[in-house]
């Protein structure tokens, strides 16, 4: 799990007026995730060490007897799960293997897969073209971009709810200007986790969401991925998210994972 020293944490809160119970606090509604980046994107201090672990786009490589799936929407992203950094999220994903999401980022889609293919079975890439009613029809393919896993942190977006942090709004905080240090530090913690300052577009595995609108992840569903369109095709704004339970992501259920678009 993404740690930060107290020590540091409690610095960086006094930099910005924000007291120790409150700092508490907040980090109560935290969760750890997996920021997928290019390589330009990940921090200095973490460059040396870095190795690709995700794709976007390109084709996907298949088993034998394993077709695009029937929606034939395109191959939005490939995760190497060897290549991921081991104990940091509290999300339970396979050890080993590839997962391909297949899904459209351009509008909702009619249907979205997300595929385990094992390691060491033997896959062959497939091509783009299909037979339709006796034509030839094309999947989109999005252009692959090598991405390398950073951790990091998120919040809760209802953190701001907890007693703490309401004291501190009702007292001391003296209403905007405390939610202008709570929002200030909170970028802080995020871009400390991070290792520098973390980029707008990119690719998300687990945590919390960051939604442009109601977040998804409620109740017993927890964030699986998020995919800001632009982290896949420069072109396109919307942020995509799947969700599901953490017992289906745990047994590799992905036919149980709900996914929403957002413009």
């Amino acid at each position: 799990m993404t740690a930060i020293d107290e020590q540091l944490l409690l610095e960086t809160a006094a930099k910005h007026g924000v007291p120790a119970p409150v700092v508490r606090e907040l980090m109560a509604h935290a969760r750890p995730c997996l920021y997928l980046v290019p390589y330009e994107q990940v921090p200095e201090s973490r460059r040396e060490t870095a190795r690709p672990a995700a794709r976007t786009g390109g084709l996907p490589a298949l088993p034998d007897g394993v077709n695009w799936p029937d929606g034939n929407e395109p191959l939005a992203l490939s995760v190497d799960c060897a290549a991921l950094p081991r104990d940091v999220l509290d999300i339970e994903l396979p050890a080993d293997g590839h997962l391909l999401l297949f899904t459209e980022i351009e509008y909702p889609p009619e249907s979205s897969t997300v595929l385990h293919i094992p390691a060491g079975v033997r896959t062959s890439e497939r091509p783009a073209t299909y037979q339709l009613d006796g034509e030839d029809v094309r999947s989109r393919v999005y252009e692959p971009r090598t991405l390398y896993p950073v951790a990091g942190l998120t919040f809760d977006g209802e953190w701001q709810g907890g007693p703490q942090i309401g004291a501190f709004l009702d007292g001391d905080g003296n209403g905007d200007g405390g939610q202008d240090a709570l929002h200030s530090f909170e970028e802080a913690v995020l871009d400390l986790a991070y290792g520098g300052h973390r980029p707008g577009v990119r690719v998300q595995i687990g945590g919390f969401s960051d939604p442009w609108d109601m977040a998804p992840d409620t109740g017993e569903l927890v964030l699986f991925a998020q995919l800001a369109g632009q982290a896949i095709d420069y072109n396109v704004f919307t942020m995509n998210l799947i969700v599901g339970t953490r017992e289906d992501i745990a047994a590799r259920r992905y036919t149980g994972l709900q996914y929403e678009q957002q413009c």
